[in-house]
Order: structure tokens, then C-alpha cells, then sequence
């Protein structure tokens, strides 16, 4: 399994691997949690999905079996920021505005959403793999443009789980239920310094397949 990092400028250099990053989206979101969010009958793809957003995927044998988004909390891109400001702003549906006492605005903050591994990456063993690669690339991409923490809106059991792997993080917010999955979700931070050197991948032996296929962001 491999990890490959981008943002829209650079698509052409990864072939169909932006496509099949969003038909996974959709197959997870969409079609098995019901949510109501854009798409087709092929894809995924929201608002943020534009080119301040950066990717980290997860490739396996030539095909993309995880992905993950992130963007700085200073993206903006017409009349959207980045989504968890939206929500405070009351820009989205199904967020609560107190989802955040406040949206920071801060080079050094970035935000990750749309984390969804493929069904078929069944162990523990490769699903922690996967997840871990994801993690690295969305760290390095964040890093190298200055950021120092990242933030996400995550099912509470996702605390524990990056405890596991070596990547605290806490929760900044209080949770809410989704009205479309009926799952909760709180949104959290945590430090970036040291991820790749902390964590332990093959130690998270608490990871659920059904989990593991959430999206760390609505």
C-alpha cells in the first residue's frame, strides 16, 4: 500500500486517482450512510472539493482504497471558508452552529474531512496501515504550509483510536447526532509535531470496519 498527495493543480500526474477517491466517497456516504450531500451516480463532491483543498490517498495493487481531504482554516473559495466555519456561520445544513465555541482563522490550523477507507481493505492490520498513510500525507502536506495542528469532526470513539496511534487528540466542541445516519459526531484537534514518529499502527486493534469507512468531517 502506498501513499500518493495532491491538490487540484497536480491531478493529472495521479490518472483516475482523484475519480475513484470520490466514487469511494460516494459508495460510503451516499449509498450505505444515506446522507444527503452532492453527488451523481458515480461521485462525491462538495464545495470544498476546490483548489485550496489538498489530498492524501491510499493506493493499493493501482487502486485507490482510502482518501482524505484537508484545506487551512484560512481557505476561503467565493462565498465558503472551509466547513466547520461554514457550519458556524450557519452555511450548512445538518451542523449545528455551536459546533465550535469559535472558528479559527489561522495559517497554523488545517482541517481534514471526507476520511473514507474501502470496504475491501478488511483486516485490522491493513486498515491501520491505510489510515496511517492517509494521516502522513494530510501531516506533510499541512505542515509544509506552516500548520501546527488539525482539526476534524470526528464519531467520538475516533479519540481513542489516534490516542492508539501515537496522535492525541482532544475534543473542542460539544456533539451532536446526525439526522441523516443517526451516528454521533463531536469535532476535535490535536498537534501535528511527531505523528509519523508516534504512532503505532500495529497496535490499533481497536479500529472497526464500519468505523474505519467514517468520515472524520461531515
Amino acid at each position: 500500500m502506498q501513499n500518493i498527495t495532491f491538490n487540484l493543480t497536480e491531478l493529472h500526474k495521479h490518472g483516475t486517482a482523484f475519480f475513484e477517491y470520490l466514487a469511494l466517497r460516494k459508495q460510503f456516504f451516499v449509498d450505505q450512510l444515506g446522507w444527503d450531500i452532492p453527488h451523481d451516480e458515480d461521485v462525491e463532491m462538495d464545495q470544498y472539493d476546490n483548489p485550496k483543498a489538498f489530498y492524501s490517498l491510499a493506493v493499493k495493487d493501482g487502486k485507490v482504497v482510502g482518501g482524505m481531504r484537508t484545506m487551512a482554516t484560512t481557505a476561503q473559495w467565493g462565498s465558503h471558508t472551509y466547513m466547520l466555519r461554514d457550519a458556524v456561520d450557519g452555511k450548512l445544513i445538518g451542523i449545528p452552529q455551536d459546533i465550535l465555541p469559535e472558528a479559527e482563522v489561522t495559517p497554523s490550523v488545517w482541517e481534514a474531512t471526507r476520511i473514507v477507507i474501502a470496504d475491501e481493505v478488511g483486516t485490522h492490520k491493513e486498515r491501520s496501515q491505510c489510515l496511517g498513510l492517509l494521516l502522513d500525507g494530510v501531516c506533510r502536506q499541512a505542515e509544509e504550509h506552516g500548520a501546527t495542528e488539525i482539526m476534524a469532526l470526528c464519531p467520538p470513539v475516533f479519540a481513542r483510536t489516534m490516542r492508539t496511534i501515537g496522535y492525541p487528540v482532544y475534543p473542542i466542541g460539544e456533539p451532536y447526532v446526525n439526522e441523516h445516519d443517526n451516528r454521533k459526531y463531536v469535532a476535535m484537534k490535536g498537534k501535528l509535531a511527531g505523528i509519523t514518529a508516534k504512532r503505532q499502527p500495529h497496535d490499533v486493534n481497536v479500529l472497526r470496519p464500519d468505523f474505519l469507512g467514517q468520515t472524520t468531517a461531515a
